[in-house]
C-alpha cells in the first residue's frame, strides 16, 4: 500500500488501519504550514486494530526487575513497553489531527516523536521475537488511550495534551526506562539493555518538548512550570504518575525541567500512597 502522501492522510491510516505495518510506517509528508491546512473531520475516539491487537481494560503490573531472569518474563515486559510505544505512535496521530492549527514547529516536533515512537516499538517487536513470542499473544491495556476522554473535556486543549503524554506519561518513562534497561542487563540481555538505553536518550528530548511547548503556550505562568503543568494537566493524570519508584532527577535536568518542577514530581504522593496502599505511581492499571 503507498504511503499517504500527506500529513492528514498519514495520521489517518495510523488510527484508521488496524495492522502494525500501517502503523509504523514512517512519515514521508511535509508539515504544512498552518494557513495551508483545510478543515478536516476530528480524529477518532479510539483506533482501529486488528484481530490479536484489540485493546481491554487494564493489565497486570509489570514484571518486577528481580523476575527477568525467566525469558517469559522479559518477553511480558517487552511486550508491555512495546504497546506503550505504539499508543503513543497513534495519540501523536490523533493530537495533529484534533490540533491542526498549533504552531507549525509545535507539529513538526509531534511528528518526530511520533516517528521516534514507531522506531521504539519496531525494536521492541525485534527483541520479543527474537524471544520467541509476538505482541498479538500478550494482552494489551488501553490505559494511554484511557486519558483521552479527559483530555478532550480540558478547557486548555493541546496543553492538556502536553501535560498529560509529554510531562506525565513519558516523563514517568524517563525513570522507567532506566530500571528496566539495568534490569535486563542484570539477566544478561544486553541487546533489550541498549534498546531501553535508546529509548531513554529519546524521551528525554520528547520531556524537553512538551516542556518547551507547555510554557510557550501558556505565557501567563512565565517561569512557573509547576503552575502551567498543575492548572493543564487532565485528570486522573497527576505530578505522582509522571515517575517511577526510582527517581531520576538527572534525566529530567537534561530535559531541561526546572529544580521547582523536578522536585514538585519528586515529592508528589498518589492517592493510594497517601491512603497507605502503595501503587507505584505511573504504572499502567
Amino acid at each position: 500500500m503507498p504511503a499517504p502522501a500527506d500529513l492528514d492522510a498519514f495520521c489517518r491510516a495510523i488510527l484508521q488501519r488496524g495492522d502494525l505495518a500501517s502503523k509504523l510506517s514512517p512519515p514521508r509528508c511535509p508539515v504544512p504550514p498552518s494557513e495551508e491546512i483545510p478543515a478536516a473531520e476530528p480524529p477518532p475516539s479510539r483506533p482501529a486494530r486488528d484481530p490479536g491487537l484489540t485493546m481491554i481494560g487494564g493489565a497486570a503490573p509489570l514484571p518486577r526487575p528481580g523476575q527477568l531472569a525467566d525469558p517469559a518474563q522479559r518477553a511480558i515486559c517487552l511486550a508491555r513497553f512495546a504497546h506503550h510505544e505504539l499508543m503513543a505512535v497513534e495519540l501523536f496521530a490523533w493530537a495533529l489531527l484534533r490540533w491542526p492549527a498549533v504552531p507549525r514547529d509545535l507539529r513538526k516536533g509531534w511528528l518526530a516523536a511520533l516517528a521516534d515512537e514507531q522506531i521504539h516499538c519496531q525494536l521492541y517487536l525485534d527483541r520479543l521475537e527474537a524471544l520467541g513470542s509476538r505482541l498479538e499473544e500478550h494482552p494489551q491495556s488501553d490505559y494511554f488511550w484511557k486519558q483521552v476522554p479527559g483530555i478532550e473535556a480540558s478547557p486548555h486543549g493541546p496543553r492538556a495534551f502536553l501535560a498529560a503524554l509529554g510531562l506525565t506519561l513519558e516523563q514517568a518513562n524517563l525513570d522507567f526506562t532506566l530500571v528496566y534497561r539495568d534490569a535486563f542487563r542484570s539477566a544478561g540481555d544486553e541487546a533489550s539493555a541498549e534498546v531501553f538505553e535508546r529509548v531513554h536518550a529519546d524521551e528525554i528530548r520528547h520531556v524537553a518538548l512538551a516542556a518547551r511547548w507547555l510554557m510557550r503556550l501558556s505565557p501567563e505562568h512565565g517561569d512557573d512550570t509547576v503552575g502551567a503543568y498543575e492548572e493543564s494537566v487532565p485528570y486522573p493524570m497527576a505530578a505522582a504518575r509522571a515517575k517511577g519508584r526510582r527517581f531520576s532527577p538527572g534525566a529530567r535536568r537534561e530535559a531541561g525541567l526546572d529544580a521547582a518542577f523536578i522536585e514538585h514530581v519528586r515529592t508528589a504522593r498518589s492517592s493510594q500512597e497517601l491512603a497507605g496502599a502503595g501503587r507505584p505511581p505511573g504504572e499502567d492499571s
